[in-house]
């Protein structure tokens, strides 16, 4: 069963992200890289040498990738590579062939199904530096010349510094963490994004597909955009408004069977998530607010009513009495807290109104 570590690794080897390969096998060292997938069976040591990608071959050898690891038709990365040989020539021998050839010398004489070896798919190379010319030779890509320097040096800077510092050095990464290799990628594709947009405004202003728009068209577009953004701060307002409702609303429902019906299992232990608190885990302040919801405080007279039935309900010594019996004794001291808090609270807003 391959895990998700291992399908997150095989997409990296893959789309031939050599950058993400790198640091995310820095990240899981102990991830097996010898499994199989797919109905080849193949290992991402195969499927780099089927891609041609040298540097991801390399780098995969570095972190125990096994050479002589056969897929369902008895074939190493060897026999892959040697085929990957007989389509593109010398650069496919020396960025293939030769570091598993290095490696694991033994490989080239393991046979597959068919009995073929990799030695016998490249027995007409007279030697490692014999020639292989094309019936086409190509002209050389500067560009591809270029990346290629780039990630040799990368990849000498990889290994130059592998190992120096534990993995404890560093703190915990989620793996969907944005990495170089992922910065890379979105900066290539903000640009030429930027450069589609570009050229689709310069085609339309030529075209005369692009107008300028009314003084009226701007100002509806401008009143439309308001009442869309106070329909929303309404709906919100709204949304919000249900919630404290909801909570004053089950406050004082667990109130009522806690406190008023509460001499019907006297001898019922009660925890510190028994009690019924305003807001679990609030403060004493968000508790207070859930408490006292509903009243205008520039209703003094409705307001210290509300106020003196919470300062009675929670006064600390009328809440010994109803409950200091029945509480856990692990909870007793964390509740007895916390209900002087919420009087004191009380007290504090009961003060506020009358200054």
């Amino acid at each position: 069963m391959v895990s998700h570590r291992q399908k997150r690794l095989w997409k990296l080897v893959e789309e031939g992200r050599l950058l993400k390969l790198k640091s995310y096998l820095k990240k899981h060292l102990d991830l097996d890289v010898n499994f199989s997938r797919g109905p080849k069976g193949w290992s991402p040591l195969h499927l780099a040498c089927h891609r041609g990608g040298d540097a991801v071959l390399r780098v995969l050898l570095h972190h125990g990738a096994g050479v002589l690891q056969k897929d369902s038709k008895g074939d190493t990365a060897l026999h892959v590579a040697a085929n990957r040989v007989l389509e593109h020539g010398r650069t496919a021998y020396d960025d293939l062939v030769l570091p598993l050839k290095n490696i694991c010398p033994e490989a080239m004489d393991v046979p597959n199904s068919a009995g073929v070896t990799p030695g016998d798919l490249l027995k007409w190379i007279t030697h490692p530096g014999a020639s292989v010319h094309h019936s086409h030779p190509s002209e050389p890509d500067p560009e591809k010349e270029w990346m290629e320097k780039l990630f040799d040096e990368c990849e000498d800077e990889f290994f130059e510094s592998f190992g120096v510092y534990d993995a404890d050095d560093f703190l915990p990464v989620d793996e969907d963490e944005e990495d170089f290799g992922d910065w890379a990628d979105r900066i290539r594709r903000e640009y030429f994004d930027k450069k589609h947009a570009e050229a689709q405004r310069l085609a339309a202003s030529s075209s005369g597909w692009k107008r300028k728009k009314s003084k009226q068209e701007a100002e509806q577009e401008e009143k439309s955009r308001k009442e869309l953004h106070e329909e929303y701060l309404k709906r919100e307002a709204q949304k919000k408004e249900e919630t404290r409702q909801g909570r004053k609303r089950r406050y004082e429902e667990r109130c009522a069977a806690a406190f008023h019906s509460g001499s019907s299992a006297p001898n019922t232990k009660l925890s510190y998530k028994d009690i019924p608190w305003p807001a679990p885990h609030g403060t004493v302040q968000e508790m207070v607010d859930v408490m006292l919801h509903g009243v205008d405080p520039k209703n003094v007279s409705a307001f210290r009513k509300m106020v003196l039935k919470q300062q009675v309900l929670w006064h600390p010594d009328k809440f010994a009495q109803r409950c200091e019996a029945r509480l856990e004794e692990k909870d007793k001291q964390r509740i007895l807290e916390t209900v002087t808090a919420l009087s004191q609270e009380l007290n504090r807003r009961a003060q506020s109104v009358r200054t």
